[in-house]
């Protein structure tokens, strides 16, 4: 049983130009019925994007805002901070360095204590 190829090549063309009709009836859309009453203004999909666009503008216009505020307060913040810890560091090197330089004077004093001909040394023995 073979079908010969004039039989196919018209049933295949009729079956491809059938999908091409269909497939265009598809997209296209129905005719709204006469007698319908129109339906309330639904927003279309576009108009909903378009809003949902300008909440997250405004939104990242807001939270925007919020983080320049904390990261300014926290700048500062840190500032003053960082300041006091230097003050303080200032003022910690400043004290040993004082304390080291008295005690090397108090070293001196007890060197020149043992030395003869040194003002020390003259003084303890007055």
């Amino acid at each position: 049983m073979t079908i010969s190829f004039v039989r196919i090549v018209p049933a295949a063309l009729a079956l491809a130009l059938a999908s091409i009709g269909f497939s265009a009836m598809a997209q296209t859309q129905a005719p709204a019925p006469a007698t319908a009453a129109p339906a309330a203004a639904a927003p279309t999909t576009t108009e909903k994007m378009k809003e949902a666009g300008k909440d997250a503008v405004d939104a990242t216009k807001s939270t925007s805002k919020k983080a320049w505020s904390a990261t300014k307060r926290t700048a500062k913040k840190a500032g003053h901070a960082t300041k006091k810890v230097a003050v303080k560091a200032g003022d910690a090197v400043e004290d040993a360095g004082h304390k080291a330089a008295d005690g090397m004077r108090s070293a001196g004093h007890a060197i020149g204590e043992k030395i003869p001909g040194t003002a020390e040394n003259a003084a303890v023995k007055k």
